[in-house]
C-alpha cells in the first residue's frame, strides 16, 4: 500500500448555463446507461484545446460540441444526431469525434457539419466507441466500450493508422474508456472502467501489442475514466464517481489526489492555459468545468502530430 498523496482543491472556470441544459428531453443514450442516468441534462465530457488556445468539450447525450470562452461561456459549434464523448483535434484543425453511436466522425468546427470518418473493423460495426488520442505520426488510436464490463470483457482497442489501415489491438477488455500514449510513445495507457484499473498496453515494433499488464489497480468509485499525459511523464486519471483526479508517477506511485468542488462525476481531463500548467475537468452531475493548477505542463497537444 502506498501513503496518502498530497491534495489539492479546485475551482469552477465554467457552468453550463439553465437554457443550455435539456432537462427532460428525451434521450436514447440516457435510458440505455446502467446507474440512474435517465433525465439527466447534460453529460460534458471530452475537453480539448486547439492550437490557437480555443477550449472545446462535448455534450454526450444530446450531440453537442461547445466552445466555452476564457471568461466561461458556452457556445454550441455543432448539434447533430449522434452522441459525441470524445474529441481530438487533428494538426490540420479536423475535429474527430469518438461517437457513441455513429462510429470515428469528423467535424469542421467552421460550418459545424459531421461527417463519418470509421464506423466498423472490416464488416464488423462497433460496440460504441468512447475516445481516441493521436500518436506523432498521425495514428489514432481509440477505445470501443459499448455496455462491455466484468460480465463481459469485449471491449476493444484500435489504431486507425494514418494510411486508413484499421487495427484491433484488443478484445477483451472489460469498458475500455480513455486511453494515451506514454512519452517516447512506446506503450498506451488505457482505462479499464469497470475492472477499476488502467492498464498498460506496449506497442512492439511489427505493430501488435505483447505483455499487456495493469499499471495502476484502483478502488471506490465507478472507475477511472479520461487520461492525460504531462511532460514528466506523469499520468493523471479522472475517476468517475469519487470526485477525484489522480496523478501517478511514471512507475505508477500516486502523488497527487485532485478533488472536485462539485459533484463527483469526473468524466474527463485536458491541460491547458498559456503554460499548460492548468488541468482542466470535465464534471457531468453539476454541467461545469473545474480547473486545478499543476506543478507539471501537459503534454504538447499538437508538437508530435
Amino acid at each position: 500500500m502506498f501513503p496518502a498523496p498530497p491534495e489539492r482543491s479546485t475551482e469552477v472556470f465554467a457552468e453550463l448555463p439553465k437554457e443550455l441544459r435539456k432537462l427532460g428531453t428525451p434521450s436514447e443514450w440516457l435510458d440505455g446507461q446502467p446507474g440512474g442516468l435517465a433525465g439527466a441534462h447534460s453529460l460534458l465530457e471530452g475537453p480539448c484545446f486547439d492550437r490557437g488556445g480555443r477550449f472545446f468539450c462535448v455534450d454526450v447525450p444530446f450531440g453537442r460540441v461547445f466552445e466555452i470562452s476564457s471568461d466561461g461561456e458556452f457556445r454550441v459549434i455543432a448539434e447533430y444526431d449522434g452522441e459525441p464523448n470524445g474529441l481530438r483535434i487533428h494538426k490540420d484543425g479536423r475535429f474527430f469525434l469518438a461517437d457513441f453511436k455513429n462510429g470515428i466522425m469528423t467535424l469542421d468546427p467552421d460550418t459545424g457539419s459531421v461527417t463519418r470518418a470509421c464506423h466498423r473493423h472490416r464488416v464488423e460495426r462497433f460496440k460504441a466507441v468512447n475516445d481516441l488520442v493521436f500518436a506523432s505520426n498521425g495514428d489514432l488510436y481509440f477505445t470501443d466500450q459499448g455496455l462491455t464490463g466484468l460480465h463481459d470483457p469485449t471491449g476493444c482497442v484500435y489504431r486507425l493508422r494514418a494510411d486508413g489501415r484499421l487495427d484491433r489491438l484488443l478484445d477483451n477488455v472489460p469498458s475500455p474508456n480513455g486511453l494515451v500514449l506514454n512519452l517516447d510513445e512506446t506503450e498506451l495507457f488505457v482505462a479499464a472502467t469497470r475492472g477499476n484499473c488502467v492498464w498498460r498496453v506496449p506497442l512492439m515494433p511489427d505493430g501488435g501489442v505483447a505483455k499487456v499488464g495493469v499499471f495502476v489497480q484502483m478502488s471506490g468509485g465507478q472507475g477511472p475514466d479520461g487520461l492525460a499525459l504531462d511532460e514528466a511523464g506523469n499520468l493523471a486519471v479522472a475517476h468517475v464517481g469519487l470526485g477525484t483526479v489522480w496523478l501517478f508517477s511514471p512507475d505508477g506511485e500516486p502523488i497527487l489526489r485532485i478533488r472536485s468542488c462539485r459533484g463527483k462525476k469526473i468524466t474527463n481531463i485536458a491541460y491547458g492555459g498559456p503554460d499548460r500548467r492548468t488541468l482542466f475537468i470535465t464534471e457531468a452531475d453539476s454541467g461545469c468545468v473545474l480547473t486545478a493548477r499543476m506543478d507539471v505542463p501537459g503534454r504538447p497537444l499538437f508538437s508530435h502530430i
